[in-house]
């Protein structure tokens, strides 16, 4: 079966849109979990991802588990739609007589990381403040060693239902907005700008590349026109590249996410910048700090482009787009 046509840019943004809803909706809550897995610097309430999660079912309830996900599920759409058309985009305008060489697919990469940065840094910024705020109340409730000394044996992170307080009242992604807004401007939704585009490019000329070349891998080309590959490679290519690009700019993701974190616990560092935040991780928390959260990150991103290259191979947005029309 020949390649089929290239779909138009309305139908490449409900793809990504509808791609990414699905995704997030589907591992939203292990993204939670690496976000406070990563921003955990003195006291450890996660001792891991299955522990963070048991924890926060347990304390929050299981709706808990998607706190900041109306964050998400509202700016996705956009996010993803920019990222995927923007390098199909790309793609088409450096490709020559239908052959696109590796520099052109990195460089369509990069161009699709940095187009995203807009959405995505005010849609993590808002949505880590949600997320960790579960951690910093769980935080509260252990003692620090001298008052565990004092005091005996430290109480368990989760009280039996009786002896459980009222949990604290919950801020809103509106509320935050308003006051980051008031008190820093504009600015302050986009604090760690910098980090992001530094995360968010790299990892985009790896994994389109990688996809491209993986979606490829045993399909003949006749002409122009390659044979188009089956849905589950498709699949299996998204999870593949996006696991591999997940993992390798993870030290990135968590200098980003400590440098948009707003609310610090007892004791937690607070950061002047990319290299000042680098260089305190490395000296208080070792290397192996900048990998916290890499297992959650390799199975949030690894479903979420393989689900979104499954849209994009089924075609919704030009069935949506049939409907319409």
């Amino acid at each position: 079966m020949a390649e089929k046509k290239v779909s138009s840019l309305p139908a490449k943004l409900i793809n990504g849109g509808v791609a990414g809803l699905v995704g997030v909706t589907c591992v939203f809550p292990i993204d939670l979990a690496k976000t406070r897995l990563q921003n955990q610097q003195g006291i450890q309430v996660y001792k891991g991802m299955l522990d963070c999660l048991a924890k926060t079912i347990r304390s929050e309830g299981y709706f808990g588990c998607y706190r900041g996900a109306a964050v998400n599920l509202t700016l996705v759409t956009p996010e993803k739609a920019i990222k995927l058309a923007a390098n199909d985009v790309f793609r088409q305008k450096l490709s020559k007589d239908g052959h696109l060489p590796l520099w052109g697919e990195v460089l369509a990469g990069c161009g699709a990381g940095t187009c995203q940065v807009v959405v995505t840094t005010p849609m993590e910024m808002l949505k880590i403040q949600l997320q960790d705020a579960g951690r910093l109340a769980a935080q509260r409730s252990v003692p620090t060693p001298a008052q565990a000394a004092a005091t005996g044996p430290a109480p368990t992170l989760v009280a039996p239902p009786s002896a459980r307080p009222n949990p604290p009242p919950r801020t809103s992604a509106t509320s935050i907005t308003v006051d980051l807004l008031k008190t820093r401007g504009l600015a302050g939704l986009y604090r760690g700008a910098g980090a992001t585009l530094m995360r968010d490019v790299p990892f985009s000329m790896i994994y389109f590349p990688l996809f491209a070349n993986l979606n490829a891998l045993g399909r003949e080309k006749v002409g122009d026109v390659q044979d188009r590959a089956p849905f589950w490679q498709s699949f299996l290519a998204g999870c593949g590249a996006g696991s591999v690009a997940a993992v390798a700019v993870t030290p990135l993701d968590v200098i980003k996410t400590r440098l948009q974190t707003l609310q610090k616990g007892e004791g937690e560092d607070t950061y002047r910048g990319i290299v000042d935040c680098t260089r305190r991780i490395m000296t208080r928390e070792g290397p192996s700090a900048f990998l916290k959260g890499a297992t959650c990150r390799a199975l949030v991103i690894a479903p979420l482009f393989g689900i979104a290259q499954g849209v994009y191979f089924l075609g919704v947005g030009e069935t949506v787009l049939g409907l319409l029309g």
